[in-house]
């Protein structure tokens, strides 16, 4: 036994096993061909049917990007920038200094301003002391024509008794209407004059210092204005126009303000989606700059209008060039939590809604 070849009982062992593979009966050949043949067609079928059954509840669209609100900041005034407190990117808080412009021009108008109103208020007791003066010249007219009119009278009583002159009476006469004329004047001299003190509103203050503490209010504001801060928490961008020394003027943008509190995602969806999507469906975002993160929102609102709808120059079917394309309605995403990662402003992302209709 031990002098037995092991290579010759291997062959034998492999032999009785080749014989009894041969000799033995197909049947369990033919169950594993059946388990393939009814297997397979009905896995395909399963994952067919899996397919059918979700289509129409999914809907996505990879016509989606970050949005987030941008405030562009112009000054109120115009003038020299003397001064730039933010460089590109920098973060910065509500009432942050952004830029100053040149206050000079400012101070100087505010003295001016300043110096209007004393004038105006010297005016306005110049104005009083003629209303004063436009009084007695009131009652001098008064007493002129109450003596006017005795004298008219004597000269009456003479004139019917033969002692007068007609050229006395005529005297009389003018007299009295001199002096009721003269009453006339000063009454609307002095009307005038109350009217210059009057306020013509509700503050008490009459209107030359009115407008004088108008002028002087203005001249404070464009000062104060001259400062530009920031209106609320954000990321300053698109600075390359504030540079010391350039001339910026009123109303045109600075710089931007890109609002970072909370973005949302605008995603164009077509016309042809819409028919389940509502407001406070789920939706998964993706993300092309950050492969692997997935975040989760939901419908926010669905637009208005579709784009074209928007646009500048919006198309015009009436002409007979007419080509139907599919429209797309920009469809709002609100992003529930915090992401771990930045949302950029205009980063591409994928969107899907589940509509959970079958």
């Amino acid at each position: 036994m031990a002098d037995a070849d092991p290579k010759r009982a291997f062959a034998a062992d492999s032999e009785v096993s080749l014989a009894e593979k041969i000799t033995a009966p197909p049947k369990r050949r033919r169950v594993s061909r059946l388990v393939l043949m009814l297997g397979v067609p009905l896995l395909i079928a399963a994952i067919g049917g899996y397919f059918y059954i979700i289509s129409g509840r999914y809907i996505s669209t990879d016509n989606a990007y970050v949005r987030q609100d941008m405030i562009s900041v112009s000054p109120d005034v115009s003038g020299r920038i003397v001064a730039v407190n933010v460089r590109e990117n920098q973060r910065v808080k509500a009432g942050d200094v952004l830029f100053r412009i040149d206050p000079e021009p400012y101070r100087i108008a505010l003295a001016q301003t300043e110096a209007d109103l004393a004038t105006a208020r010297v005016q306005v007791s110049t104005m009083a002391t003629d209303t004063g003066s436009a009084a007695a010249d009131i009652q001098n007219a008064r007493a002129e024509l109450t003596l006017a009119q005795a004298t008219y009278g004597r000269q009456t009583a003479l004139m019917k008794q033969g002692f007068t002159t007609r050229a006395a009476f005529d005297a009389a006469t003018q007299s009295v209407a001199a002096a009721k004329a003269k009453l006339a004047t000063a009454e609307a001299a002095a009307a005038r004059a109350r009217q210059q003190l009057g306020s013509g509103g509700g503050s008490g203050q009459p209107a030359a210092i009115q407008v004088a503490l108008a002028k002087r209010e203005k001249a404070a504001y464009d000062l104060q204005r001259t400062v530009v801060r920031a209106p609320k928490d954000g990321i300053v961008s698109q600075t390359g126009r504030l540079q010391v020394g350039n001339i910026t003027p009123s109303g045109v943008p600075a710089l931007s303000l890109v609002v970072s509190q909370q973005a949302w995602v605008e995603a164009n969806f077509k016309e042809t989606d819409l028919n389940h999507m509502r407001v406070g469906q789920p939706a998964k975002l993706s993300f092309d700059a950050y492969p692997g993160l997935k975040v989760k929102g939901h419908v926010q609102s669905i637009g208005a209008g579709t784009g074209s709808e928007f646009s500048v120059l919006p198309a015009q079917n009436a002409t007979g060039n007419w080509v139907k394309v599919t429209q797309r309605v920009p469809v709002r995403i609100a992003i529930d939590g915090t992401p771990p990662r930045a949302m950029i402003a205009g980063l591409s992302t994928d969107v899907t809604i589940d509509t959970k209709e079958h």
